[in-house]
């Protein structure tokens, strides 16, 4: 009796500590790990590893897989710490355009700049980047950088001359005399060229200097509104020279509906009003009452009896009155 109680008091004794035993394991087997994150751009993942783990062993063990291009911190054959985190930052595609050259990049997130530099590309300083305001590079981002160079060039421009005006008291008015011509001058510009590119885009003149001065013009301005032809003694608003043709009885009204007859003329209401009063130098008094598709500008078409008048006429330049 007393040796049943003995064995199974050593059994008691021997699961206790058995108990203890895997009790002390176990508790081992936590106090050896440490809490670390994995920080999986900005997507976090917590987890415990034993302090001789490495970075990488730690990341396959969560199957946390490593691009050829991502960024590992620290370094995967570093040892974890207590509380370390574990940074991934992915690798993805950037697209640069330069010109008519664009090439594809696998990159962490960089800057601008840093991108068009691993793509294989120099910045010129005056070369303009288009893309997202962001500081650094996204996934699936373009970048397109637009060249851009500059020429400065000699070309020559002419200087237009100024035109003085004077009276002519002999002269009526409405009508002008060139005293003196005037001539044009020229100028030497340097001129800056911007291309994008090599498309021209934007030119401006930097420097001037004049090669050949101009020459003024001197034209006399008619002012007599009066005048004598003959017996006939009238005033007038102006004079001009304009050129006038013949035509006949067609059978069909003038503009103003009536019937066409010596006195009355087609004009271009545009530069003479219909029922304008005119005095026609080779033909005498008129009304300006028709209007004709080719009667544009200072041309005029005088009514006569019969064709052969008309083809006496013919077309000539004549000076005209237009009365007040």
């Amino acid at each position: 009796m007393s040796i049943a109680q003995d064995k199974k008091g050593i059994s008691l004794k021997t699961a206790l500590m058995s108990g203890m035993a895997l009790l002390l394991l176990i508790s081992l087997f936590y106090a050896l790990q440490k809490p670390v994150a994995i920080d999986v751009d900005g997507d976090i993942i917590e987890t415990r590893a034993f302090f001789t783990s490495t970075v990488e062993e730690v990341l396959e063990n969560k199957k946390v897989a490593i691009g050829p291009n991502d960024k590992v911190q620290p370094s995967l054959n570093s040892v974890i710490k207590k509380d370390e985190t574990i940074k991934v930052t992915r690798a993805s595609k950037v697209t640069v355009i330069v010109g008519e050259t664009q090439k594809e990049i696998i990159t962490t997130p960089v800057s601008i700049p840093e991108a068009i530099k691993l793509a294989g590309f120099d910045l010129g300083p005056k070369d303009i980047i288009k893309t997202l305001a962001v500081n650094k590079t996204v996934a699936d981002q373009v970048i397109e950088v637009i060249r851009v160079t500059e020429k400065q060039d000699q070309i020559e421009e002419t200087i237009p001359f100024e035109t003085e005006k004077t009276t002519d008291n002999t002269l009526e008015k409405g009508l002008s005399k060139t005293i003196k011509a005037g001539q044009p001058g020229i100028a030497v510009n340097t001129v800056n060229i911007t291309y994008h590119n090599g498309q021209e885009v934007a030119r401006e003149v930097i420097d001037s200097e004049t090669k050949v001065e101009p020459e003024k013009a001197v034209v006399a301005m008619g002012t007599i509104t009066s005048i004598s032809r003959g017996n006939l003694n009238f005033n007038f608003d102006r004079a001009a020279y304009m050129t006038v043709s013949a035509y006949t009885y067609t059978g069909h009204n003038t503009s103003c509906g009536l019937k066409p007859a010596v006195g009355l003329v087609a004009v271009d209401p545009n530069i003479i009003p219909l029922g304008t009063r005119l005095y026609i130098e080779g033909y005498g008094y008129a009304t300006a009452a028709d209007t004709g598709g080719s009667i544009k500008g200072n041309r005029l078409d005088v009514f006569m009896e019969d064709k052969g008048q008309c083809l006496s006429w013919g077309r000539k330049t004549v000076k005209v009155y237009i009365l007040n």
